[in-house]
């Protein structure tokens, strides 16, 4: 396992970090199995575990938590917080209230007293980022968070958290934690650089491509939409739709790339994020134990320029084959009163 410092940090986490989005109500369900699968990635290597508070609605958490049990010290451990949490008002987002309340809740499920890398899962339009981070930047006076960070953030909101946190002297973001994979390179453009302006470490998600690059879904194969990643978001897998056909497409080709340098399509899926200079470690998010055992054969695999040159002629740099964050949308797209003038004041101007 190859290691590398996380941004400027201080601290040092394996090229692969276990995502566990897919321990608990979501994914496996079997607590025993999901804790011997976290062992068996910290046996090999891995020192970095990712999870999140609204995962399994907490579920992943404590998993986790029951992993690490005499473990603790040996690993980087990062959760997130920005997504509601049960029902009623105030119980998600990234104001001070909810993110002291709720990082005490991920602290007890995770059964540790310290997390050392505290997320914030997306962007809030309607809490000001002098708020956010000055209640981050508390938790770690505080002991309870080591070190804080972004996911998902488009880069202008990365590059406002660092001006705001100059001018008003407060702690910044030291990482963030984007899409990014073979078939959506869109971070390349702009988030990618900005956080190596920034000297931030970045943990990539999703490099399968939500499964499209496991290579089960094939473009002359049959597509089950009933079941597995393709039931949770028919649209992203259905042959029908244009967009896929072009993913199905390109999915011929970098099989043909994988087959070329004796690997398999998601050994390359995986090392491709790690080409990236400003990229620091790649989430995996495994299911089962077999899962996590082929993901591993590609750890030692380093792309070599003739390879990443082809992988360009098939998607073209900081380019997205599909919408890479599909299950959120900024606030200011879905809310259509965030585009449109009042009826009245459209009149007066007309």
């Amino acid at each position: 396992m190859r290691y590398r410092p996380l941004g400027r940090t201080g601290i040092e986490v394996s090229a692969y970090c276990l995502g566990t989005m897919m321990f608990g109500a979501v994914g496996n369900k079997d607590h025993d199995d999901s804790v011997r699968i976290i062992h068996s990635a910290l046996d090999r290597g891995i020192n970095f575990v990712d999870t999140a508070d609204m995962y399994s609605a907490g579920e992943s958490e404590t998993i986790v938590g029951k992993a690490l049990r005499g473990r603790r010290d040996d690993v980087v451990l990062a959760t997130k917080v920005h997504f509601q949490m049960g029902e009623g008002r105030n119980r998600g987002g990234n104001s001070r209230r909810w993110i002291v309340r709720e990082v005490e809740d991920s602290l007890t499920r995770l059964g540790t007293d310290w997390i050392d890398l505290y997320q914030v899962h997306r962007p809030d339009p309607t809490t000001d980022i002098e708020e956010t981070l000055g209640a981050l930047g508390d938790l770690q006076r505080q002991g309870k968070i080591r070190a804080f960070g972004c996911s998902t953030f488009p880069a202008e909101e990365i590059a406002e958290s660092h001006h705001v946190a100059e001018r008003r002297a407060l702690p910044r973001f030291r990482t963030e934690q984007p899409p990014y994979s073979l078939m959506a390179r869109g971070v390349e453009a702009a988030v990618l650089p900005t956080c190596a302006r920034y000297g931030m470490g970045v943990l990539t998600w999703s490099p399968l491509a939500s499964g499209f690059l496991t290579g089960k879904y094939r473009k002359d194969g049959p597509i089950d939409l009933t079941s597995g990643r393709a039931a949770l978001t028919p649209h992203r897998f259905d042959p029908r739709l244009p967009e896929n056909v072009r993913k199905l497409e390109a999915v011929e080709e970098l099989v043909e790339v994988a087959d070329g340098i004796g690997r398999t399509l998601p050994e390359l899926a995986v090392a491709f994020p790690l080409a990236h200079p400003a990229v620091t470690s790649v989430i995996i998010g495994p299911r089962t134990m077999d899962q996590l055992d082929g993901l591993l054969k590609g750890a030692d695999l380093v792309l070599d320029d003739a390879t990443l040159d082809r992988i360009d002629e098939i998607v073209e740099p900081g380019t997205d084959l599909y919408r890479a964050d599909g299950a959120w949308r900024p606030p200011y797209l879905t809310d259509p009163s965030t585009r449109r003038r009042p009826v009245a004041e459209r009149a007066a101007h007309a």
